[in-house]
């Protein structure tokens, strides 16, 4: 056989992955682009959902809840976003289909089953933050906002000693509103990946319980790094976050902790672990460390 054969040979296999590897990508992005003109139908709808914690808070303080358009072509930008937003959910599942039937011919039955339970966890979890950052985190943020207004009972001019001199009103404008609340969903549905994200590198060996615990001190700095900046600032908001990235964080390790302690059963199941020599080896470590 030829040099030349060889290289075509062994060629072979690579384009037949990226060729199927297109098809996976076209396939995701048409369920994608199906989602968005489905979504941009009902855009409307949708954006009228998204407005029910700005709503409740304003109901609370006795106002309407009036949006405006500041340009003629932000109501068209403001489906769109919606309709980006409601597709890529709506395609998620079968986008995450396509990933699994592209990577699962290549793995072996024990890494399937491994894996295919983070690949469930990912969009429940990025659900559940959202959620989460919806009903919770949203109407919390709105309503400190709101809290800078300046008008009296019936929107006149605030008079007294501690009084403004003038009435300022909300009037938000619809796609600000709308980046705002979709900047809350994204960033909490993000954090929320963390125990996932965290349990699949264990499962892979690249992190420890120990490691994580160890740089615990760390983490904690970069978490309130990452509520400031993908909160607004308020410090109510950033104080929500940083609790639950730092819960999700101590979740993590216990996560990793037990996927660890499956991992060393297998290997004592299999023969692959030796008690006494662990005991060995750490003897010779405490040793070690009474000499120095």
């Amino acid at each position: 056989m030829s040099q030349t054969d060889e290289i075509d040979d062994s060629s072979a296999p690579l384009i037949e992955h990226l060729a199927e590897l297109r098809s996976r990508l076209i396939h995701s992005v048409v369920a994608f682009l199906i989602g968005m003109v489905a979504c941009f139908a009902v855009a409307t709808p949708i954006f009228n959902f998204l407005t029910a914690p700005l709503c409740q808070v304003l109901a609370e303080r006795g106002q309407d809840c009036d949006l405006i358009f500041i340009s003629p072509q932000e109501g068209f930008f403001v489906a769109i976003k919606v309709s980006l937003l409601g597709g890529f959910l709506l395609a998620f599942p079968y986008i995450g289909l396509q990933m699994w039937r592209f990577v699962a011919p290549g793995l072996y039955k024990s890494e399937k089953g491994a894996f295919l339970p983070f690949l469930v966890a990912s969009p429940f979890m990025f659900l559940l933050g959202a959620g989460f950052a919806f009903y919770v985190v949203t109407p919390l943020a709105y309503d400190f906002f709101l809290g800078f207004q300046q008008f009296g009972a019936e929107g006149e001019a605030l008079t007294g000693e501690a009084a403004a001199p003038l009435s300022v009103v909300f009037q938000g404008s619809a796609q600000e509103y709308l980046n705002l609340t979709i900047k809350f969903i994204v960033a909490f549905g993000l954090c929320f990946q963390l125990p996932v994200l965290l349990t699949l590198m264990g499962k892979a060996g690249l992190v420890s319980a120990d490691g994580l615990g160890n740089v615990r001190k760390y983490a904690v700095v970069g978490i309130l790094v990452l509520a400031a900046l993908v909160t607004p600032p308020d410090v109510i908001t950033q104080i929500i976050l940083f609790t639950v990235v730092y819960g999700l964080y101590e979740i993590s390790i216990f996560l990793v902790r037990r996927v660890e302690t499956k991992r060393e059963e297998q290997l004592r199941a299999d023969g692959y672990y030796d008690d006494e020599d662990l005991a060995d080896a750490a003897m010779a470590g405490l040793d070690e460390e009474d000499n120095k």
